[in-house]
């Protein structure tokens, strides 16, 4: 009987650290529960042991620099959640991103001139 692929093997520091990003975005509004807690723990040693030292083998200094905003991001979310505070944010490109703001179309405007025809309303 062969063993079951349940389990995903990155074979990059990059590969990892967006399945790790993916999980954290697909819990962070999840109830605070200790299971939930220890599993988020784990994922930032993670980050902070196997992934660091990866990384360091790989000598690329901007993922070193992704992978430290990461794992701050994640120790955030576990100082917020363990204070029974709303989470707000999401993480993308490995930092925490606010998306608060209200976010405007831009629509083609036709005026005389040739440039980008591009305005925003506010």
């Amino acid at each position: 009987m062969q063993p079951k692929k349940r389990y995903v093997q990155p074979q990059t520091v990059r590969e990892a650290m967006e399945t790790i990003q993916k999980l954290f975005n697909s819990y962070r509004h999840a109830p605070l529960t200790q299971d939930l807690l220890n599993y988020h723990i784990n994922l930032t040693n993670r980050l902070q042991t196997d992934i660091y030292v990866a990384a360091l083998r790989e000598k690329n200094d901007k993922q070193l620099e992704d992978l430290k905003a990461m794992t701050e991001a994640m120790q955030t979310w576990t100082k917020i959640r363990s204070e029974n505070k709303p989470f707000i944010g999401k993480m993308k490109n490995f930092r925490l991103t606010n998306n608060n703001g209200p976010k405007f179309k831009q629509h083609v405007h036709k005026i005389k001139g040739n440039h980008s025809y591009r305005g925003v309303k506010h």
